[in-house]
């Protein structure tokens, strides 16, 4: 059968699943189109934070006009959809939208460093945007600031113990729910229905944080 381009009315559910906070493979799926579609729909207008429906179909109408391929600067079919499938995970896992796509914009530049406003300028959202994604990677161990002492421009970057780090911060932040919890239950009283719920929600988290830590530091050096 042939191909049928995208209607006004599916990007306007692309739009609204995205707002959602739908994976590009849950959109497809909805719309019964192949996943590959979508992510080159996405990536080829503004990317999942800058998609704006009437936008895309106009551009969509243009292209069609003219005859042209799609920009270069947009990801193959396959690479799109994987890429956008990376960030939803991310996403699903507790990571805020923009927060997930700077950290792979991150990973995907050679040397893990970018500026804020290169940052901005690929992602098409604005500086406070990217601002806000920045500061919750840093707390979360995901990236770090840096000082560019030509320019004195502020440089974010990523290295290879990234996920080291951030498995550090998210141990220290669940020892201080344990803390927290232990403290609890012992005011509701060790013997007491609630005081041994508590205790052993805390046991059970201290100990497998401390496996978790365990664990990275026996793996770290593959980060290296």
């Amino acid at each position: 059968m042939p191909r049928r381009r995208l209607t006004h009315q599916e990007r306007q559910r692309i739009a609204a699943g995205l707002a959602a906070g739908l994976s590009c493979r849950e959109i497809a799926r909805r719309l019964e189109r192949p996943t590959s579609t979508i992510a080159r729909e996405i990536a080829r207008n503004g990317g999942a934070a800058g998609y704006l429906p009437q936008q895309a179909h106009q551009a969509a109408i243009q292209r069609a006009r003219r005859g042209t391929p799609a920009s270069p600067n947009a990801a193959t079919p396959p690479l799109a959809a994987m890429e956008q499938e990376i960030i939803e995970m991310a996403v699903r896992a507790g990571m805020p939208r923009t927060a997930a796509r700077v950290h792979h914009d991150l990973a995907l530049a050679e040397d893990g460093r970018r500026t804020a406003a290169e940052l901005a300028r690929r992602l098409n959202v604005s500086p406070a945007s990217v601002s806000v994604a920045v500061n919750f990677l840093v707390q979360q161990g995901y990236a770090r600031r840096e000082r560019d002492p030509r320019s004195r421009r502020t440089i974010y970057a990523i290295d290879d113990g990234a996920w080291y780090h951030a498995v550090v911060i998210s141990r220290q932040q669940t020892l201080e729910t344990v803390r927290a919890t232990k403290a609890v239950a012992e005011t509701y009283g060790l013997d007491g229905p609630v005081g041994q719920r508590l205790a052993k929600t805390a046991a059970f988290l201290e100990r497998v944080s401390l496996d978790i830590i365990e664990s990275a530091d026996r793996w770290r050096h593959l980060l290296m």
